[in-house]
């Protein structure tokens, strides 16, 4: 549940679709504040009086109350007006000539016939003499969509909502329709916007699904909704793109009860954006076939060591190229997860299935080993994936090879490693523990190559602690404890 609706439950509003209508509308009432160059205050019944939940400011103007509103229970003047208007269900006005709520409105919020709220207006009073012709369009599709809250028509529950990037706003470019499609408005922004679309004729007039229809055919395929938008028959937002320019349309009708009387249309140029998200998916996929190539190159590499090592006949130069080919696929392992996207972060239990599987000693037909992990590692950061994989294979490989030996050809062992992965304070603790022939106490790992590689990874890579010790009940641990660092 968001912040919003924790508050209006705190107030008392605990009808759900209430409080959706409540947060859709506070979604979009700047393009309002805009419109109609005022403060929008949002008040809630709570008892005997109201309280402020939202507050919304113009970027079209300077504010009425510099300071947020939110949480204000409202004195004897505001009850009285937002009373009136809730009450009566009818959109009210200040009527003194003093006072901060000089110039006022209050507005109901309607839902289903219902008043649920109600919205209060503060613009500057001063300013409204002198407001220019693109001003006064901006105040009366304001003052029309102000009305259609009273009577229930907006938010509209069907438009699409949430976040959306590029979403068009007044000071972008605007344009009034009448209820035939023709242009009775457009903001000088918004001619600029279709002259950079392509579009260099007159604009007020004008169909405009029929002015852009030249342009529709050297378009790229479109939102089939599209001449609904340019017509303002639904509420809807679509994408425009011809030579190079891409630009956003969102389509607001206007309503006066049943009937549709026009529609405002906010255009945004957001080529720019569009050119970013085009670099940007192109970096990505060069990242990723980065990391594909470097995999490939590694398995390339692992099969050339196989290729000397089936022309060697010394066992110990075999070994330390098997050792050579694990270690190197390892790393493969990491890139090829890597190579499926572009997150900072990996996750590790992937790499850790496919990564510990590829020793040979599991393949050992003398060694019946179970391999088995415990807990999950979850996403770490993928600088740190290669160091932390090569270090659990390595020490999952040494358990098996070291801690389970066979004294002839032909004997058996049987035994278990586990994985055991833990997260605590934005650190990870990794223990892989076996119940083969141990350590002795007081002894520590031997010097050999693989122990020096971990110690050195966990020491230096990874910025952590490494600990062998002897397992109760037999066998070996060893506890690898390192802080997780940020993907970014």
């Amino acid at each position: 549940m968001s912040a919003f609706a924790d508050l209006l439950h705190s107030k008392g509003i605990t009808d759900e679709d209430d409080i959706e209508w409540l947060h859709l509308l506070v979604e979009d009432w700047q393009m309002i504040a805009d419109l109609a160059f005022s403060d929008l205050v949002l008040w809630v019944k709570e008892g005997d009086t109201f309280t402020v939940v939202a507050h919304c400011r113009p970027n079209t103007g300077s504010t009425v109350y510099p300071h947020d509103e939110i949480g204000t229970v409202a004195n004897d003047a505001e009850r009285s007006l937002i009373s009136d208007a809730m009450e009566s269900a009818q959109t009210r006005q200040y009527g003194s000539e003093e006072g901060m709520l000089q110039g006022a409105e209050a507005v109901p919020v309607v839902r289903e016939c219902s008043v649920i709220a109600v919205l209060t207006i503060h613009s500057d009073v001063e300013r409204k003499a002198n407001y220019s012709r693109m001003e006064r369009n901006y105040r009366s599709a304001g003052v029309m969509l102000l009305s259609m809250i009273a009577e229930g028509y907006f938010p509209d529950v069907e438009a699409p909502s949430g976040v959306r990037r590029g979403e068009p706003r007044v000071g972008d470019g605007m344009l009034v329709l009448n209820r035939e499609g023709r242009v009775r408005y457009a903001s000088p922004n918004a001619i600029s916007v279709l002259y950079r679309l392509g579009y260099k004729g007159e604009l007020e007039g004008r169909y405009l699904a029929e002015l852009m229809s030249d342009l529709l055919s050297k378009l790229r395929p479109v939102d089939e909704i599209l001449p609904l938008v340019l017509t303002g028959r639904a509420a809807w937002r679509t994408e425009l793109e011809s030579k190079k320019v891409s630009v956003s349309v969102r389509s607001i009708p206007f309503r006066r009860g049943e009937f549709r009387t026009g529609a405002l249309l906010l255009v945004r140029d957001i080529s720019e954006i569009r050119r970013r998200e085009r670099d940007l998916l192109s970096r990505d996929t060069m990242i990723r076939e980065m990391h594909h190539r470097v995999k490939n190159n590694l398995q390339t590499v692992s099969a050339l060591l196989r290729l000397q090592k089936r022309r060697v006949e010394s066992p110990a130069a075999q070994a330390a190229l098997e050792e050579a080919m694990r270690r190197v696929s390892v790393i493969a392992v990491v890139h090829d997860v890597l190579s499926q996207g572009v997150d900072p972060e990996v996750d590790f239990d992937e790499v850790v299935s496919k990564g510990v599987r590829l020793g040979p000693t599991l393949a050992n037909p003398n060694k019946h080993i179970v391999l088995e992990q415990i807990g999950k590692f979850g996403t770490i950061s993928s600088a740190d994936a290669t160091s932390l994989a090569l270090a659990v294979t390595e020490l999952v490989t040494n358990a098996i090879e070291h801690g389970f030996v066979c004294e002839t050809e032909d004997e058996s062992v049987h035994g278990n490693v586990w994985i055991r992965s833990r997260r605590y304070d934005d650190r990870l603790e990794v223990v892989i523990a076996d119940n083969g022939v141990g350590i002795g106490d007081g002894e520590g790992p031997g010097n050999g190559l693989g122990t020096q590689i971990v110690k050195t990874l966990v020491t230096t890579d990874l910025d952590g602690t490494i600990e062998w010790r002897a397992r109760e009940g037999g066998g070996t641990e060893v506890v690898l404890d390192f802080p997780l660092r940020s993907g970014t």
